[in-house]
């Protein structure tokens, strides 16, 4: 090997010990990824849409969500039940919903969406009874194109 040949070789390798500590410092997993991961990255659920219930009186809840920036939640895919711990099975209840936002959404078409706090409001057949499980559904989506699975919460309610 000539001087030359080795010079080169060795600059390569110099370049090469230099480009590796520097992609790792900027987030990239390959030296084709100098400039980092750009593609957005969903949040943690409890991030995306964070949801609290109030109680308004006896046998009437609030359940209130905050969808964060750039996401949405589907306004038909809201439901509510009240499992009661006697009968075991869950009893379908009606929400209060205020109207959404019209869209053409990419997974479901025409739609009515959510994008900033949003309440529902239930009205119990009765005051709670040890045991009942307040049954929440709902599904939202990242407005680049993320749509989260349905969920299902549950909130044990109080006598």
């Amino acid at each position: 090997m000539t001087f030359k040949h080795w010079s080169q070789t060795l600059s390569l390798l110099l370049l090469c010990s230099l480009a590796l500590p520097l992609a790792a410092q900027l987030g990239g997993n390959s030296l084709g990824g100098l400039g980092g991961d750009t593609r957005p990255r969903p949040l943690p659920l409890d991030q995306a849409f964070p949801w609290f219930v109030s109680e308004l009186a006896e046998d009437r809840f609030r359940i209130t969500w905050n969808p964060a920036s750039g996401h949405y939640l589907y306004r038909h895919a809201f439901a509510f039940s009240l499992q009661s711990a006697a009968s075991g099975s869950p009893r379908t209840l009606t929400a209060e919903l205020p109207e959404g936002l019209p869209k053409t959404d990419q997974f479901f078409g025409d739609i009515e969406a959510y994008y900033d706090t949003v309440s529902a409001e239930l009205t119990l057949p009765r005051a709670p009874a040890a045991g009942d499980i307040l049954i929440i559904e709902y599904q939202g989506c990242a407005e680049w194109g993320f749509c989260y699975p349905p969920q299902q919460q549950q909130v044990e309610l109080q006598p």
